[in-house]
């Protein structure tokens, strides 16, 4: 796994590969935090966080989890790592812009995986 200070130099060069345009009223940017986050339906610690688009009354930002990253994809090579972190930003910037947009898509989307994740689970334990 790339440390702390490699994987942001890594969402850096991520960014900057995708349209300026994209990051508009993104008035936080995107910030990378050592941290492993849990999410609030995880069966058995398993389900983690890897990125969370935030709207709050001082603006909108995009918060990256290296903890969870690390937990999730630690095992992986620099170069599929760097696969999946651009995955999990196009991902979370997508929110974004669909907030933007006035359509919630997504958000319709990762419910759709949450509960499918939960179904699972609810199968493999009966």
């Amino acid at each position: 796994m790339v440390d702390f200070e490699e994987c942001g130099n890594i969402l850096d060069d991520i960014a900057d590969e995708m349209p300026v345009e994209l990051y508009r009223d993104l008035s936080g940017g995107i910030l990378l935090l050592n941290e492993t986050k849990l999410h609030p339906k995880a069966v058995n610690n398993d389900l983690y966080i890897l990125g969370l688009y935030v709207r709050n009354s001082i603006g909108r930002h995009i918060e990256i989890y290296y903890g969870s990253i690390s937990r999730v994809y630690g095992h992986l090579s620099k170069e599929q790592l760097t696969q999946k972190l651009r995955d999990i930003l196009r991902h979370e910037v997508r929110h974004h812009n669909e907030f933007l947009a006035g359509v919630d898509d997504l958000c319709d989307y990762d419910r759709e995986q949450i509960d499918k994740y939960l179904e699972n689970k609810t199968k493999g334990t009966s």
